[in-house]
């Protein structure tokens, strides 16, 4: 099994303020777990800079223009109450793109079954036309039309369990029943989307969890809700929008996974993956707050990928 892990310097260089959960030591924290011997084998490329035109696969291009706009000279540029900018971050979301892209060219073209893209800033919160929730442009959604677009995937599904809804992801394929988008999270919690009752074009399968909830309410939820649509659908591709703030250890919600959860989770997709898509899997980093925990549960996810 060949598991590809891209990531790239430029991703320190999103700067958020002091105290801002989203921070460059996420990165920080995911490079020194995965530097143990034990991911020796892992294929490890720097993720390339996307070409702006990228965007437009899941944006319009007067929004491109608008968030190269927010970009400061210097200092910070407020976009919303959660969402900053820095004079790199439009370098960093191109080349986080740029590494999603990556990672569909290779599981696509057989140079790995898998990968794990570790870029900041996340994207899963960005809708069509609006930048939100600590995200700029949404690489999943990307992804996703480039897979379509460049390597003829007629089937994706898109597999979100972060602990806050993937609303943006949701947003832009809401009417698209070519990609299946599957999550799983807290509720109520930001941004307050994800009811049962949200389901486009019959692609769209939310399963929310409760306050409180655990491990066992997180596998009963992937059993009786995403596995079956997966299965159903026979997916081409399977992108994961890998957040890992559903950690008991996070600051920010009140879900209570472990380890084994992240690990458990992986294994049934990739059970997935190899029984339509030839393996094909591409993960990318989403949220994850509490260091510890951000690092164990990639840790413990990249080692699945690994082992197949």
């Amino acid at each position: 099994m060949t598991t590809l892990f891209l990531t790239h310097e430029i991703g320190l260089e999103h700067i958020t303020p002091e105290g801002h959960p989203e921070r460059p030591d996420r990165l920080r924290a995911i490079w020194a777990a995965l530097e143990h011997d034990n991911f020796a084998p892992l294929v490890r490329k720097q993720a390339s800079r996307a070409a702006d035109e990228s965007v437009l696969l899941a944006h319009p291009q007067a929004f491109l223009d608008r968030v190269r706009g927010k970009i400061p000279e210097t200092g910070l540029s407020i976009i919303d109450a959660d969402t900053v900018a820095s004079p790199r971050s439009f370098e960093a979301a191109m080349t986080a793109i740029g590494g999603a892209l990556d990672a569909v060219d290779a599981v696509f073209e057989e140079e790995a079954d898998n990968a794990f893209v570790a870029m900041r800033p996340p994207g899963h919160h960005a809708e069509s036309n609006r930048a939100m929730g600590f995200c700029l442009f949404n690489q999943a959604a990307i992804a996703a039309r480039y897979a379509q677009e460049r390597h003829g995937a007629e089937r994706i599904a898109i597999v979100d369990w972060d602990v806050h809804h993937g609303n943006g992801t949701q947003d832009i394929f809401f009417h698209d029943p070519s990609v299946i988008y599957c999550s799983t999270h807290q509720m109520p919690l930001y941004p307050g989307t994800g009811e049962r009752g949200e389901v486009g074009a019959g692609n769209i399968v939310n399963a929310p969890l409760s306050t409180g909830d655990a491990g066992d309410h997180f596998r009963e939820a992937f059993r009786t809700r995403v596995l079956p649509a997966l299965e159903n659908m026979r997916p081409d591709l399977i992108i994961i929008s890998a957040g890992f703030d559903a950690h008991y250890r996070d600051p920010l919600a009140e879900i209570n996974l472990v380890i084994d959860d992240f690990d458990w989770a992986t294994g049934k997709l990739m059970d997935i993956a190899d029984d339509s898509a030839n393996g094909r899997i591409v993960s990318l980093l989403e949220g994850g707050y509490d260091l510890v925990g951000l690092a164990e549960s990639t840790a413990a996810h990249v080692t699945r990928l690994m082992r197949g």
